[in-house]
Parts: C-alpha cells; sequence; structure tokens
C-alpha cells in the first residue's frame, strides 16, 4: 500500500479533497459541531469518529471504508483508491487494463475451465475455436479474398 507509510502531504490532501467534496454536496464543516461530520457519517454508514480522522488527515487504509466513502460520494472506487494514496495511477490502469499474458491454453483447456463437461459441447466448442483460430482476418475492404 503506497500509503501505509502515513505521508502526511498524501493523506493531508485527501483531507482536504474529502472536505470540499462533501461541502459541496451541502454538508456543514464550518464548526466542530455544525452537524456536518455527523451527517454524512450516517448518510454513509461510516462512523462518526472514522469520518473525523479522515477530515484531519489521518492515515486510513481500510478499503471497507473507502468502499462505503467512495459509494456515498459516487467516485469509482478506484478512484478513491488512488486519491487515498492506496494505489497510484499506473497501478490503478493496469489492475483495470491487465497486459495480456503469454500464457496461452488449448481449446481443452478452456472447455475444462469454463466448466464445460457434456461431450458434445465439448466436442463443439472445441471444433468451432479451432475453427475460429485458424479463420483469417477480415480483407481491409471488410469482407473476404476472391480465394477463400
Amino acid at each position: 500500500m503506497k500509503n501505509s507509510n502515513g505521508d502526511e502531504t498524501a493523506t493531508q490532501t485527501f483531507a482536504t479533497w474529502l472536505h470540499d467534496q462533501l461541502a459541496r454536496r451541502g454538508y456543514d464543516l464550518s464548526r466542530p459541531r455544525s452537524g456536518g461530520k455527523s451527517s454524512f457519517a450516517a448518510d454513509s454508514g461510516i462512523s462518526p469518529s472514522t469520518v473525523g480522522r479522515l477530515l484531519r488527515g489521518d492515515n486510513i487504509t481500510d478499503t471497507r471504508v473507502l468502499g462505503l466513502l467512495a459509494a456515498a460520494l459516487h467516485v469509482p472506487l478506484g478512484e478513491m483508491l488512488v486519491r487515498a494514496g492506496i494505489l497510484d495511477e499506473r497501478e490503478l490502469a493496469y489492475v483495470r487494463h491487465p497486459e495480456p499474458g503469454e500464457r496461452r491454453i488449448t481449446p481443452e483447456q478452456a472447455a475444462d475451465e469454463l466448466g464445460i463437461e457434456d461431450e458434445q459441447k465439448r466436442r463443439l466448442f472445441v471444433n468451432m475455436t479451432e475453427t475460429l483460430q485458424r479463420t483469417p482476418p477480415p480483407t481491409e475492404s471488410g469482407g473476404r479474398t476472391a480465394e477463400q
């Protein structure tokens, strides 16, 4: 986790961002007893003490809390994890779009992994997959060549 070392800059940046998000949504955070923290805690399902720690810039890396926070603010969880310093943008991009691996499997292995047990369905799946693997890509015009 990126933020587990308690990086004050990252946690304070997150606290400022969260404060702005709550204020924009109408939660009054202008004074200690203005009720905004308690209201948001009730609306989000996060304890008031945890909301207070988040707003103070304490290091919160509990993904359950961040998930509740993301849901309450209608922010994708991935963005919340980046803002909280758990992931960086590069790591999030990798999670969203992993690089294709070198692992190639046979149609039979794919049928096993997909749970296709019926022998007739397996043969159909394997034959169709092998046919699709042999089929040349369409020409630039979108059709097949005359030789096919």
